[in-house]
């Protein structure tokens, strides 16, 4: 309830002016013009003192000089908020009323009414009840606003909920059209219950009318304005634009029920479409809740509920398609062939779920377009990188202002069917905050027994997404969440040997970029050496995007003599030339393979771009035994030095060498290239032959490079990323490497290149390693009791002459 106590009880002197059809409210601001000279008069006293005046209505409008007997006892005093003068007689003037006041005295009527007034206490005894009803007087408000369109709901709402109840009676009351008497009646009711009583009976009445008004007439149903005048009858604020119900708003809704009935969705979604055409038969067209409404169903109509793809399922077809996109990726075609097999014995299998996790641009997302090109579907890709709000997979409830549904849904809806090639892009660079995980609503999008019920927030009904084949694509699969992972068959794609890469520049990367210049086979010709260069010297990756990037160039080079010499110029491309076109070769063969060192062993790494090679240095300074690492190693190639060093520190007494190491000297080993982050466990052959080396004083063969873990006991265990590591050493050069026995089954997948060129030793335990990598054999001295004993090495895997194409040149 307003506090009295703000003003004075009783105030003295307080300038009056006289309204013309207009009442005042407290807790409003009210905008109007004052032209009388009395009235001017008046307003500039009360803002030359407190700013405060008493407003209230006259009785009868066409009254130029209102007596005090033409003027309503009952008023509000009111605070002057600005004042602008529009002309040389009328001021604009805006003001916020403060609270009831009866008019107790006119203490002087020349130049202008100056009087005695009493604030008005305002009660409420029926508080419990005054809760309920004041409910039900809001929901009416907000149905005649809509209604009526009177004001602007998104200014008044806030007001509404930031007030106390007293107040809330009296800005709807100022908002809501009604004759001046009935204002001027609920102003002097000073009992809240009773206030709202009349206020819920005036809406109710005001409501009926306007509904009438529209049956009538429905151009003019809803033209009734409250306009805003000055106490002298000056021009008014001018109202709003009107905005009503259309004369066609019959034919909308009848044509949206025919295109329900046309779409033959699910009975659920049908049954929701025809409760939103009902709701927005009964909104004014222009409101904002109708223009939601027409929003949902848009969705609900646009969304391809039982339009399918008609699939192919001639598998030569879709093998010569899969052939003519891509080299090589036998599995990957495998395996769409094998599903495309199934199709032809079973009417409705799942959809598939495959998992592509490779390095950059070995053809992840090309492959999508492939399979879609084969099996005759509509692809659709949607790129997961950067995606942290759980929203935008599962979409936002319509209870959101810009609600939309999420991105799965609006793909499947740009598809235009209900069984696309959806690809997920890059489903390991997603992350996750206060919004949610997206990765957990995925779970559901690519679980097999949960998908056929997708439901999205928007939509609010399931759709069946179990007909679809997902393709999720990612450069490394650690950052998926596990769960995820187990939803989908995991196809590993490594990157392509360097002979692959030669392949795919004359088969696919050439022909494309000369069509996208402008040339022909007659203006540029590629050598295979020229080629070979350009791969070694100018690209280091897994895929072929820096490959595509450098033959751009080239062409490029060639479209601009073309255009200077005429169409008949014609030049071949061979190393000799290849500089002028490039510049000097951004990479340099390492020189791994000069001359043995001691301390320095090869180390072969896995990287999400593919396979590096690593240099290992080992130092022995004076000190106390301490060991030191360098070159930005991160924790678990810590640990695993830290376990090399152990088995080294232990093998020094068995070997009989260095026994002071722990008193007299610090081992430090360092990995070159110290701001490139290195990390894993596969170092730790690597960094004891390295050391061991050191101590030993015996080199390390510089054409032997290694990979495996290493156990406090001397065993050798498995590591991962075989492939791309073998090929990281062949393109350096280095044809012999060392590897753990239970890589075995790793090396079925090869390329033929590989086994034909390469010698791989198989080892089960460190004395297997130092055997193979040192240039000469270990100090021998008799075995103890409990001594490590370890197995022969495997003999080195050869493959027979004629399984694979010849080493291609390493120079020019």
């Amino acid at each position: 309830m307003q506090d009295p106590n703000e003003h004075s009880e009783v105030l003295r002197n307080i300038p009056l002016i006289p309204l013309r059809d207009l009442v005042v409210f407290p807790a409003t601001l009210v905008p109007f013009i004052v032209g009388r000279s009395s009235s001017v008069q008046a307003l500039e006293k009360a803002a030359e003192k407190d700013k405060m005046i008493f407003l209230s209505a006259q009785m009868d409008a066409s009254i130029d000089n209102p007596s005090p007997k033409d003027i309503y006892s009952v008023g509000v005093t009111a605070k002057i908020i600005r004042t602008i003068k529009s002309d040389e007689r009328n001021m604009k003037v805006i003001v916020e009323g403060k609270s009831r006041a009866r008019i107790v005295e006119y203490l002087s009527t020349s130049p202008f009414y100056q009087i005695l007034a009493k604030v008005v206490r305002e009660v409420d005894d029926r508080a419990p009840e005054s809760r309920e009803l004041l409910k039900r007087v809001l929901a009416l408000f907000e149905d005649y606003l809509k209604l009526n369109q009177n004001a602007n709901l998104d200014s008044i709402i806030p007001a509404l909920r930031e007030n106390t109840p007293e107040r809330i009676t009296d800005i709807i009351s100022s908002h809501v059209f009604m004759p001046l008497e009935e204002k001027q009646n609920l102003l002097e009711t000073v009992n809240s219950f009773e206030r709202l009583r009349r206020l819920n009976y005036v809406l109710e009445n005001e409501i009926l009318k306007i509904h009438s008004a529209y049956q009538k007439d429905p151009q003019r149903a809803g033209k009734r304005r409250v306009p805003l005048k000055d106490q002298a009858g000056q021009k008014a604020f001018p109202p709003r634009a009107p905005n009503f119900r259309k004369e066609d708003q019959p034919n909308e809704i009848e044509e949206l029920r025919q295109k329900v009935a046309k779409a033959k969705m699910p009975g659920d979604a049908e049954e929701k479409a025809y409760k939103e055409i009902e709701r927005l038969e009964a909104m004014p067209p222009m409101s904002a809740e109708a223009t939601v409404s027409r929003n949902y169903l848009d969705w609900l109509l646009s969304l391809p509920w039982n339009k399918r793809s008609r699939e192919k399922r001639e598998l030569k077809e879709a093998e010569t398609i899969l052939d003519q996109d891509h080299f090589g990726l036998e599995k990957v075609k495998e395996r769409i062939l094998e599903y495309l097999s199934i199709r032809q014995l079973v009417k409705n299998p799942k959809g598939v779920i495959l998992g592509f996790i490779g390095p950059p641009g070995v053809g992840k997302s090309s492959l999508g377009k492939s399979i879609a090109r084969a099996t005759g579907r509509k692809f659709v890709r949607l790129s997961l990188g950067g995606v942290r709000d759980e929203a935008e997979i599962r979409g936002h409830r319509r209870t959101y202002i810009g609600a939309y549904p999420g991105r799965i849904i609006q793909m499947i809806k740009r598809g235009g069917t209900r069984n696309p090639v959806f690809l997920l892009d890059e489903v390991d660079k997603m992350s996750m905050d206060f919004r949610g995980d997206p990765a957990s609503a995925l779970m559901e999008v690519l679980d097999p027994e949960q998908n056929s019920t997708f439901l999205d927030h928007y939509i609010d009904t399931d759709f069946d997404l179990s007909q679809i084949m997902f393709i999720v694509t990612a450069n490394m699969v650690e950052p998926i969440p596990k769960p995820l992972i187990d939803r989908m068959e995991i196809i590993r794609i490594p990157g392509y040997t360097e002979d692959e890469k030669l392949q795919i520049a004359k088969r696919f990367l050439i022909p494309k970029q000369m069509t996208a210049h402008g040339l022909t086979g007659d203006n540029i010709q590629f050598s295979d050496r020229a080629l070979i260069k350009l791969i070694r010297g100018y690209t280091r990756e897994a895929g072929v995007r820096s490959l595509e990037r450098e033959i751009t160039t080239v062409c490029r080079k060639i479209v601009k003599k073309v255009v200077e010499k005429g169409k008949d110029t014609s030049e071949r491309v061979s190393p000799k030339n290849l500089e002028a076109h490039l510049g000097i070769p951004k990479f340099r063969r390492s020189e791994f393979d000069k001359r043995d060192e001691v301390g320095v062993s090869t180390g072969m790494a896995w990287t999400e771009f593919g396979g590096e090679l690593l240099r290992f240095e080992a130092n022995k300074i004076h000190g106390k035994g301490n060991f030191t690492l360098t070159g930005q190693l991160g924790e678990i190639m810590q640990e695993s030095a830290q376990a090399a060093f152990s088995f080294v520190r232990g093998k020094i007494f068995e070997l009989g060498i260095a026994p002071d190491l722990h008193r007299n000297f610090d081992i430090h080993i360092h990995v070159p290239e110290g701001s490139t982050p290195k990390e894993g466990p596969s170092a730790g052959i690597t960094i004891a032959t390295a050391i061991i080396s050191l101590l030993t004083d015996i080199p390390v063969s510089k054409k032997v490079a290694l990979s495996g873990e290493i156990t406090l006991k001397g065993k050798v265990l498995p590591v991962g990323g075989i492939k791309e590591k073998l090929l990281a050493a062949y393109r350096e050069g280095i044809r012999e490497a060392i590897l753990p026995l239970d890589n075995r089954p790793d090396l079925k997948d090869l390329p033929k290149l590989i086994k034909q060129n390469m010698t791989i030793h198989l080892v089960e335990a460190m004395d297997d390693v130092l055997r193979i990598a040192l240039t000469r054999e270990l100090p021998k001295k008799a075995p103890k009791a409990g001594d490590l004993k370890t197995a022969e090495p495997e003999k080195p895997v050869q493959v027979g002459e004629g399984d694979a194409p010849k080493e291609p040149p390493l120079t020019n």
